[in-house]
C-alpha cells in the first residue's frame, strides 16, 4: 500500500520549517505502510561543497576514524554522525573520489544518497522513530519527499526502503508495482547503470536518472515514464531544484495535491496535508491520470 508525502517550498520563511511539516506529514501516514520509512531533505547549494549520506549496520567501527582515513586517501571532509547514518561534507570536485575511496576503506558501508543538495535518512521501522532518530524536525530545506513502506517486491531492508537514490540529488519514492522492471533493469545495466537491490521502485529512479542523464529535465524524464514504465505507479521525485509528480494512466494509487503561494504538498491521502500553514485556502486537487506535475526553484511554476 505504502504512503507518500512531498513539500515544495516557495516562501523561504518556510525553510527552517520544512523538516518539522514533513515529518508530521510522514508520520500521519503511517498506518499505510509500517515496514520502513525514509525522507530526503534537500537544502541550499554553494557550489562548492556536496554531501554524501552513508549508511552502516556497524556505525561504531565503521564511522570511527573516518575522517582520517578519508584524509589519508586525500580527501578532505567534515563529518557529522546521525546514528547508523552519517553525512560527509566534501569538495564538489571530489564525489566520484570519495565513492571509490569509502568501497576502499569502509566497505560494508552503503550510500543512501549524494549531491549538491540531498540527504537522505532511511531505516526498518515506524516513521516516528526514523524521524527522532536522525533529528528530521530540525532540519530546514527548500523540498524534501518522504515515504512509509508496505514491501511487496522485496524484503524488509534498510536498502529496501525508499527514497531510492540512482544518480547526483535525484531521488524517488513510489507507491505501486511495475511489471517489467526485471526488463527495464537489464537493459540500463547494459547502459552502464547499476543496482543495490532487486526493488522494482529502484529500477524506476534509475530510468530517470538515465534520461536526465540524456539532457532532459525531470519533467520530460517522467513524461517518457509513462511510455517506457508498465504497472500501477505514483512516483514522487526530487532533484536538485526540482520537485515531480505523475500517476500511470490507470491512477488506482490514491493522490491529493494542494498549492498555495507558499507551498506545493503531495500527500497519498488529504489527512497528510491538514496541518500546513493555511491548507483551508489552498488550491486541492487529485494529480490527474498520465499528467505530470513539475516545479523547479529555477523555472517558472
Amino acid at each position: 500500500m505504502c504512503g507518500i508525502v512531498g513539500l515544495f517550498l516557495k516562501d523561504k520563511a518556510l525553510e527552517p520549517r520544512l523538516g518539522d511539516l514533513l515529518s508530521d506529514m510522514l508520520i500521519t501516514m503511517t498506518d499505510r505502510g509500517p515496514d520502513s520509512a525514509g525522507i530526503a531533505i534537500y537544502g541550499g547549494v554553494d557550489g562548492k561543497t556536496a554531501k554524501v549520506t552513508i549508511q552502516s549496520a556497524a556505525p561504531e567501527s565503521d564511522f570511527a576514524g573516518l575522517a582520517e582515513d578519508l584524509a589519508k586517501a586525500g580527501i578532505a571532509a567534515e563529518i557529522d554522525l546521525k546514528s547508523t547514518h552519517a553525512v560527509i561534507s566534501i569538495g564538489a570536485s571530489q564525489l566520484t573520489e570519495i565513492r571509490a575511496a569509502l568501497a576502499e576503506i569502509r566497505p560494508n558501508v552503503r550510500i543512501m544518497g549524494s549531491g549538491e543538495s540531498v540527504e537522505i535518512f532511511k531505516e526498518v521501522g515506524l516513521p516516528k522513530d526514523v524521524v527522532q532518530r536522525f533529528g528530521v524536525r530540525a532540519m530546514g530545506g527548500t523540498h524534501g519527499i518522504g515515504h512509509t513502506r508496505m514491501a511487496t517486491e522485496s524484503a524488509v531492508t534498510t536498502l529496501g526502503a525508499h527514497p531510492f537514490s540512482t544518480g547526483a540529488d535525484q531521488c524517488l519514492v513510489h507507491n505501486g508495482s511495475l511489471s517489467n522492471h526485471n526488463n527495464l533493469r537489464r537493459e540500463l545495466i547494459r547502459e552502464g547503470m547499476s543496482f543495490e537491490t532487486q526493488n522494482d521502485s529502484e529500477v524506476a529512479a534509475a530510468y530517470l536518472t538515465a534520461e536526465m542523464a540524456k539532457g532532459k529535465d525531470l519533467g520530460e524524464a517522467l513524461t517518457g515514464a509513462l511510455d517506457d514504465l508498465d504497472g500501477f505507479f505514483t512516483f514522487v521525485v526530487g532533484t536538485k531544484t526540482g520537485f515531480g509528480v505523475v500517476r500511470d494512466p490507470i491512477a488506482c494509487k490514491p493522490a491529493v495535491m494542494a498549492e498555495t503561494g507558499q507551498y506545493v504538498a503531495f500527500g497519498s491521502e488529504y489527512r497528510a496535508l491538514v496541518n500546513l500553514p493555511g491548507i483551508e485556502t489552498a488550491r486541492v486537487w487529485e494529480p490527474e491520470p498520465a499528467t505530470v506535475y513539475f516545479w523547479d526553484h529555477e523555472k517558472a511554476a
